[in-house]
């Protein structure tokens, strides 16, 4: 059994299709990259399986457990965790502090324990220290614990990003765009990163990249949508050259 699966999914906006009965299947430990022309519904697609969009009809499954159409952080909390093209940081919050936000979903003290500083609060809160620092070394951030998001570089913003979603504790890791707005010997270096830690925590990825050929040489299984569908899928070989991607991407007419 896949252990995420999406079933004819759809969903339009003021009667624009951005998603059209989309389906796809991902093993787990797999890696599957999704490319797309611009406004091809990829970041509708990952919202729906996070929970952030409903969708219009469709289903999608977790292990085995309908999960379509449920809160976002009920989805979280059954171990679905992303990042985003756009970073969703807290600019007034340290890179630790970040990183530990992305714990609550899992937290064993409540909101009202941590007001009411009930016993064993302050030891998890050095736990969930403790716990988001070993991420930040993970990812390469370890030195730069005590830093703001604007006292960052780019690139490691997109670094600490990745180490919230990881303190989820995933089992499935949607990655929107993880190397936009980097040349291909930075993309490589974060896709690298980012197979070291699939590997090192037994994860699942799904993820959305311009980049066509540094995401051809990571992951196991590509999906190419256009205009809301999908016109193919398979081994990164077969698809960069399948001819209906290439008119996607290039226009019709490309060679």
């Amino acid at each position: 059994m896949s252990l995420l699966v999406c079933e004819n999914l759809s969903k339009s906006f003021l009667g624009v299709q951005a998603l059209a009965e989309v389906s796809l299947a991902v093993e787990e430990g797999e890696s599957l990259g999704i490319i797309r022309p611009n406004g091809s519904g990829k970041s509708t697609l990952f919202n729906i399986i996070a929970g952030e969009l409903r969708a219009d009809s469709g289903r999608v499954s977790l292990a085995g457990a309908q999960v379509t159409n449920r809160p976002s952080h009920r989805i979280a909390a059954m171990g679905v965790a992303r990042t985003f093209q756009n970073l969703r940081l807290f600019s007034g919050l340290s890179a630790v502090e970040n990183v530990m936000g992305g714990g609550h979903m899992r937290a064993p003290s409540g909101v009202a324990r941590q007001l009411l500083r009930l016993p064993g609060v302050s030891r998890a809160e050095r736990n969930s220290r403790e716990e988001a620092l070993a991420l930040l070394h993970e990812v390469g951030l370890g030195a730069h614990y005590d830093r703001f998001p604007h006292q960052l570089s780019y690139g490691q913003t997109k670094r600490l990003e990745l180490a919230r979603a990881l303190n989820i504790r995933p089992r499935v890791l949607l990655l929107d765009e993880p190397t936009a707005g980097m040349n291909d010997a930075q993309a490589t270096e974060i896709l690298e990163l980012v197979r070291r830690i699939k590997e090192k925590l037994q994860l699942t990825l799904l993820v959305i990249e311009h980049n066509v050929p540094v995401l051809a040489r990571f992951a196991d299984r590509l999906l190419a949508l256009d205009a809301g569908r999908t016109i193919t899928h398979g081994s990164p070989a077969n698809v960069v050259r399948d001819r209906r991607v290439i008119e996607a991407y290039l226009g019709t007419g490309a060679a």
